[in-house]
């Protein structure tokens, strides 16, 4: 049901699978929420665009640290590690607004290995509070044979995940 809430709804969809994560404080004249480090995870596409948007706004809304991450599955051998690294760091900055740094502290990262599971991986090592995705639709077939990433974020990431669908 999750997921095909997450494909079809319009609007931003916050997926919270139990154990709930801490970063809603009980009433005790503090603010309710408590976001620290967001993720978002980027391919570049237009979907990631559109979500980028949305993880700017919740960096700059609660002073979060924002870390803007992308995943390549491989590294084509004649390719030299650093120079990949370099434009991909690049790309990652391109869209960030430059008055964004005198409110957020920006990340940007890249890692090499099944998207999922380096989101998950990236999210546990840094205690991330939130994971921000822009999703793709994806017709049946595609789920059946290939998964969801943000499915699998959900499954088995550590914090809760804001997703949109544009």
């Amino acid at each position: 049901v999750t997921e095909k809430v997450l494909r079809k709804a319009r609007c931003p969809v916050l997926a919270v699978r139990a154990p709930a994560h801490d970063f809603v404080a009980p009433a005790n004249g503090e603010d309710p929420v408590r976001l620290r480090k967001i993720l978002f995870g980027t391919d570049f596409s237009p979907h990631s665009e559109r979500a980028l948007e949305y993880a700017l706004s919740l960096a700059e809304e609660y002073n979060a640290e924002l870390t803007l991450l992308n995943v390549l599955e491989e590294i084509p051998a004649s390719t030299d590690l650093s120079t990949v690294t370099a434009d991909v760091i690049r790309q990652l900055e391109a869209p960030i607004p430059a008055e964004v740094r005198n409110w957020c502290t920006i990340k940007p990262r890249l890692r090499v290995g099944r998207p999922y599971q380096e989101i998950v991986r990236y999210a546990r090592e840094t205690g991330t509070d939130l994971v921000v995705l822009g999703v793709r639709g994806r017709n049946a077939l595609d789920l059946a044979l290939f998964g969801s990433t943000t499915h699998r974020v959900l499954q088995s990431g550590p914090c809760p995940v804001l997703a949109l669908r544009i």
